[in-house]
């Protein structure tokens, strides 16, 4: 149950991390939007047109929408404390995570990716905030 409740909870979190990001965000292997080496290479392979690769991205999207809100159902039916828990849990593997990726930077490198963390942190707490402000938003239309 305990692995269930964090593969979930992981599976929610990407969508979220994923929204977060600026459109055109970082640029990795020549992909806009930072999408990795793996989605690199599968649009190299198929070496599709401007087209083709909106209308990818664009299905990519949908389905990450989509899977976010089949792991959100399940997450609601959880009791509250089981999702603090999980939650807690989650965030005490990401700092643990965070930590060992931490030392094996250089002291510049430390500063930059102390930084980085920062702004995500910022990034997370705004999207949060934004969440509730448009839960609020549709409970005031539906009254």
């Amino acid at each position: 149950m305990r692995k269930t409740l964090i593969a979930l909870l992981f599976a929610a979190s990407l969508p979220a991390i994923a929204l977060a990001m600026p459109e055109g965000g970082p640029c990795r292997d020549g992909m806009p939007g930072g999408h990795g080496k793996g989605a690199a290479m599968m649009f190299k392979d198929l070496d599709l047109t401007k087209e083709q690769h909106r209308e990818f991205r664009k299905l990519m999207g949908e389905q990450m929408k989509s899977r976010h809100d089949i792991t959100q159902r399940y997450l609601d039916k959880l009791p509250a404390a089981d999702k603090k828990a999980m939650e807690d849990e989650i965030a005490v593997a990401r700092k643990k995570n965070q930590d060992a990726m931490r030392a094996l930077l250089k002291p510049e490198q430390q500063k930059a990716f102390d930084e980085s963390l920062k702004e995500m942190e910022a990034r997370r707490a705004e999207r949060t905030e934004f969440e509730a402000w448009k839960a609020e938003r549709d409970a005031k239309k539906a009254q």
